[in-house]
């Protein structure tokens, strides 16, 4: 018994290439495109990675301008935080040579 094949199949066989010559027109607008969305995504990554940086540039020179003031308008407060959070990390490094 002969197997029923579709016309487009047994022309198409005849001229070898054409169905993926066929996929590659077909396949190489939506390729283009992908390629240029990727871009434009990337173009926004970068965008969004620089304006945080410079948020968090501007942020830390505001708590360094903030830290600076303090320490001009209130220095013994400021010298005995100092020293206080030094005690503190000495003990904390005093209690994990400790348990090691």
């Amino acid at each position: 018994m002969i197997p029923n094949i579709p016309v487009e199949a047994t022309t198409n066989a005849a001229v070898p290439g054409s169905n993926a010559q066929d996929l590659r027109q077909q396949i190489s607008p939506l390729l283009a495109r992908a390629g240029e969305q990727a871009s434009v995504l990337a173009q926004r990554g970068v965008d969004a990675v620089r304006d945080r940086s410079l948020q968090v540039r501007e942020q830390a020179l505001r708590a360094s301008d903030n830290t600076l003031n303090y320490i001009k308008d209130e220095p013994v407060k400021a010298v005995l935080i100092a020293a206080a959070a030094g005690a503190v990390l000495m003990a904390l490094i005093g209690l994990s040579r400790r348990s090691h």
